[in-house]
């Protein structure tokens, strides 16, 4: 796939550019059902179909404290569109001076001037231009204006939910990971280097790789079974995301760091300074605070025990 990093690295005219404009954070299923109208459009008249996206998130530079965390990483979501079968992306960074560009503006010098559009195709709620003055009707007229066809898609439904990145967000916060999958189109992965921990898993029969948060959106604190990706390579395990309550001393001291760690199944190798990829499979259980160690590897192993039967042993029975 062709990654074009800024409009002024646009060195070659796009052939009858069908595009849809968007952040597409988590490139979920009603993305991807885009994806798959602009390239039956491109196909049909012979053109080329384009992604126009933005980095970084929009909030990020203007309005730090309302970000919200990612679904994907840049580099994720750039993979995910290549796996949906585009093979072109026009990525353009996104500034202050940028954001200040009116949406009449954007629609002639950068849609119609540089990037030579034939068709716009837009989901139903996509807004543009200088403090989102644009919508749908905007980019419906402006294109009348220029002879730029535009069309709009309808949200795209599962189960009777909207499918949306704000929906994924708060399903995954609040520890629901199956139900975003559904409208993901795949299971909710994170990714991060392995770095030092506590240490702590090692001495319990449990060594854990502890992955360094990124500012992808973090599931809700609680035991879950996953699947770790390291070098091409998958594997089972079951990952805790808390603060490790059974070893502090005094749980009403402070605010504690949030810990990602992972238990990988049937696995000795140092991967310190490697980063791996962590899929969620399903919940297990909320993270408690327990009594001893002693009943806190108690409680691991009926983890690891519920994960293999339930989700592991199941996946290779299913099959």
């Amino acid at each position: 796939m062709e990654i074009i990093l800024g409009i002024e690295r646009l060195s070659r005219p796009f052939v009858n550019p069908v595009v849809t404009l968007g952040n597409f954070d988590g490139v979920h299923l009603g993305h991807r059902k885009i994806f798959a109208r602009i390239k039956e459009e491109a196909s049909r008249g012979n053109g080329e179909a384009v992604v126009m996206t933005f980095d970084p998130h929009p909030l990020k530079v203007l309005a730090p404290d309302r970000c919200p965390p990612l679904l994907t990483s840049f580099r994720k979501k750039m993979a995910l569109i290549e796996a949906s079968g585009i093979e072109t992306v026009l990525c353009i960074p996104f500034t202050k001076a940028f954001s200040q560009m009116s949406p009449s503006v954007f629609v002639k010098e950068i849609m119609v001037d540089k990037v030579a559009v034939k068709k716009i195709i837009v989901g139903y709620n996509y807004h543009f231009g200088k403090n989102k003055e644009g919508n749908v009707e905007t980019l419906r007229r402006l294109g009348k204006s220029l002879s730029v066809d535009v069309d709009v898609m309808d949200p795209w439904i599962v189960d009777g939910t909207v499918v949306s990145s704000s929906r994924i967000r708060t399903l995954i916060k609040a520890g629901d990971l199956e139900t975003a999958a559904k409208l993901l189109g795949r299971e909710f992965s994170v990714s991060g280097p392995v770095v030092e921990g506590a240490k702590r898993g090692r001495t319990l029969g449990f060594p854990t790789a502890n992955v360094a948060m990124s500012d992808q959106v973090t599931p809700r604190s609680g035991v879950y079974a996953v699947e770790v990706l390291w070098n091409g390579l998958l594997f089972d395990g079951v990952a805790n995301i808390g603060v490790n309550p059974t070893f502090r001393p005094d749980p009403s001291e402070g605010k504690a760091k949030v810990s990602f760690e992972v238990y990988i199944l049937d696995f000795d190798r140092n991967i310190y300074g490697d980063e791996i990829e962590v899929s969620f499979k399903k919940r297990i259980r909320d993270e408690v605070r327990f009594g001893s160690t002693a009943e806190l590897i108690d409680h691991i192993q009926s983890d690891v025990r519920w994960a293999r039967e339930n989700v592991f042993d199941k996946r290779t029975r299913d099959t």
